[in-house]
């Protein structure tokens, strides 16, 4: 024989994916999520609050704070006292200020925080105020109040967007 080289070719077979069980297992979850779709609620019941029978006059609660913005840029705290005006906040940030520190000095606290003692002080404090303004009012004053306000230590300020009158 000659010296001829004999070439054996090799044939690979390509790898491929059995996708036949994983075909069963996405139908096995097809007929469970038909099954249970069924067996949620429809609807859920909420409890809406009746109207009450009789207008019961309830009175504030005294350690609510409300800062009303007047249609002349004028500041009330709680509706009495003058704090000067939106251009001017000093006066309603120093108040505020002295309250918060008087209220920590009394234990003034808020109710839901009166018995955890193992919070600071600080947190425990009743420092919740409402800014009051009428809706015509540029939303840039609101913010210059909001700002004093937050600087005094206030938290949570709370937004009232019902009319003055």
């Amino acid at each position: 024989m000659s010296n001829q080289s004999l070439s054996v070719s090799v044939v690979r077979a390509k790898p491929s994916i059995n996708v036949t069980p994983l075909i069963d297992v996405l139908l096995v979850m097809l007929i469970i999520f038909m099954v249970a779709a069924p067996l949620r609620p429809e609807r859920f019941l909420a409890k809406v609050p009746a109207k009450p029978e009789r207008d019961d006059h309830l009175n504030p609660n005294t350690h609510t704070l409300v800062v009303t913005i007047n249609s002349d840029l004028s500041l009330k705290l709680n509706g009495l006292t003058e704090m000067g005006s939106v251009n001017d906040t000093a006066k309603l940030s120093l108040t505020l200020s002295n309250l918060f520190q008087q209220r920590k000095q009394n234990h003034d606290y808020k109710y839901e925080l009166r018995d955890r003692a193992d919070l600071p002080d600080d947190v425990r404090i009743e420092k919740t105020v409402f800014i009051k303004a009428p809706r015509a009012l540029p939303y840039a004053d609101v913010v210059l109040v909001l700002d004093s306000i937050k600087g005094a230590g206030a938290s949570p300020i709370g937004l009232q967007i019902d009319d003055l009158n």
